[in-house]
């Protein structure tokens, strides 16, 4: 399994930072235009369309096509675990979405958010690996060449939004 990850911080309350990364729209927000993501659907664990907060259960399926190349490529999200604690400028908090369908076997994203002096640190942390069988798993430590402009645009936007 290959590992990816990247920290920023922001000069942002973790209250606006943790809020912000709850939802559809921080997901849309933060994703490059040339990727072209389109949020197809997104229900809460209960089954409500477009909850105001993505929480543990709601799942999302999102089509993207790469700089308008090819058919859109499809995948559903799922937010399989979500945690906040602390208080009193001592937060934490993380979610982890599950990826299935589009270019990878196996996705795993942990969003960590820590209050810290000046601000927020957001931590995120990626386990995936390519489809494709054998020729996948020996390509997938090269794939982060592919999305790692993609987090260093998202850790970016986020200071211009947030800041």
């Amino acid at each position: 399994m290959s590992t990816y990850e990247r920290s920023v911080h922001v000069d942002a309350p973790f209250e606006d930072v943790w809020e912000f990364h709850s939802t559809i729209d921080g997901l849309d927000a933060l994703t490059p235009g040339w990727v072209n993501l389109r949020a197809e659907s997104v229900r809460g664990p209960d089954g409500e369309e477009d909850p105001d907060e993505m929480i543990v259960g709601t799942t999302a399926i999102v089509s993207l096509r790469p700089f308008g190349v090819g058919p859109r490529q499809e995948s559903t999200t799922r937010i399989v675990e979500r945690e906040r604690t602390g208080g009193d400028g001592r937060e934490t908090g993380y979610f982890v979405d599950e990826m299935s369908g589009g270019p990878f076997a196996h996705w795993r994203h942990t969003h960590r958010f820590e209050a810290v002096e000046g601000g927020t640190r957001i931590t995120d942390h990626v386990e995936y690996r390519l489809a494709g069988g054998a020729v996948g798993r020996l390509a997938s430590p090269l794939a982060v060449v592919g999305f790692a402009p993609m987090f260093r645009y998202r850790h970016r936007e986020t200071k211009q939004l947030l800041e």
